[in-house]
């Protein structure tokens, strides 16, 4: 059994035995947890759930949006990720200029519409803003680029202590459709051992070979000799739906700071607030629970081709390939916006 299978089915059923019934601001009902914790070792493969189909295509979309700065679903919409939908008509109907629109008998758009609209391009901040939400601060908190800043402080300083990047701007709050639910994340680097180097550069070239010049071998190969980790902070955590595509999400942002700062992928860490499960995701758990988790695939990143491409731009969906992942079916529950 994979570890991080094994943990997230052992956390679904902590929910189901210790969890607390809550009211929510959605109105469905949770049952709720408190101050649970995922960890992850990279080295036994890319964090994907093997005990449910993942959306993976729709996860790399929606964290190089984020990663653009952006904060308008349009890139979304037009890429088929439609997680992002419900929110963005939510606040196109709550905006005052829509309500005294409805109030007058005028006409409001339905959900398909809506999207049409943002399809077509409208240059209107009326359809599919969702306000200063993640990239917005990730790339431009109050004009300061934290993720450029992350990446030269890796470079310069490793075994800095500040290597963090906040989504949780409370001057900004109020402007968002909904206050970030994984508001900040910190990565932590380490030295090698030469056994560490040795071992990762015999498992990328496919061969265990031993000799006098390994060394000096992989000093010209330019084999890392630090390892970087991620810890990533989360308020609320939808259990079923969100923290699967969460965990996967920083996952494969950790493969990609690591390949820009040459670095090995070394540990994933989720620190988790509210953690619940929706009422109407309790059957869909106890369906999960019954099945029996698989190996956990790999993730290559510009596989075979120069390394041009940037965390601060440039890369696009088909840069990454899963591979080798095998997984249960799909199991399908309700969104609850």
């Amino acid at each position: 059994m994979n570890n991080l299978d094994k943990q997230y089915l052992e956390l679904l059923d902590d929910i189901l035995v210790n969890g607390t019934s809550k009211d929510d601001r959605t109105g469905t009902g949770t049952w709720s947890v408190f101050g649970r914790q995922i960890r992850h070792d990279m080295r036994e493969g890319f964090p994907l759930l093997t005990t449910k189909k993942m959306a993976w295509k729709t996860m790399t979309k929606e964290l190089l949006w984020f990663l653009s700065g952006d904060t308008n679903i349009k890139w979304l919409v037009e890429n088929n990720c439609n997680i992002w939908n419900g929110d963005a008509y939510k606040a196109y109907l709550n905006k005052d200029s829509i309500k005294h629109q409805w109030e007058r008998g005028g006409d409001v758009a339905e959900m398909d519409v809506f999207l049409n609209i943002i399809k077509d391009g409208v240059d209107n901040e009326d359809f599919g803003d969702l306000g200063p939400v993640y990239g917005k601060q990730w790339r431009d908190w109050n004009g300061k680029d934290q993720i450029k800043n992350l990446i030269k402080g890796l470079k310069e300083n490793p075994d800095g202590r500040r290597h963090m990047v906040s989504a949780w701007n409370v001057g900004e709050l109020d402007q968002m459709v909904l206050p970030p639910c994984h508001y900040g994340f910190q990565v932590y680097t380490r030295e090698l051992s030469q056994s560490e180097r040795f071992n990762w550069y015999c498992n990328k070239i496919g061969s265990y070979m031993h000799h006098d010049h390994i060394e000096q071998e992989m000093d010209e190969n330019n084999v890392p000799t630090r390892a970087i980790s991620l810890m990533w902070n989360q308020r609320s955590v939808d259990t079923f739906l969100g923290l699967p595509f969460n965990i996967a999400s920083y996952g494969l942002l950790l493969e990609i700071i690591a390949k820009e700062v040459n670095m090995v992928p070394d540990e994933l860490i989720g620190n988790l607030g509210d953690t619940h499960l929706y009422t109407n995701h309790i059957e869909q758990a106890k369906e999960q629970l019954t099945r029996e988790p698989k190996r956990l695939p790999k993730v290559l990143i510009n596989n075979g081709v120069p390394f041009t491409k940037s965390v601060l731009g440039g890369y696009d969906r088909t840069d990454f390939e899963l591979v080798d992942y095998q997984s249960h079916s799909t199991i399908k529950a309700p969104l609850n916006n």
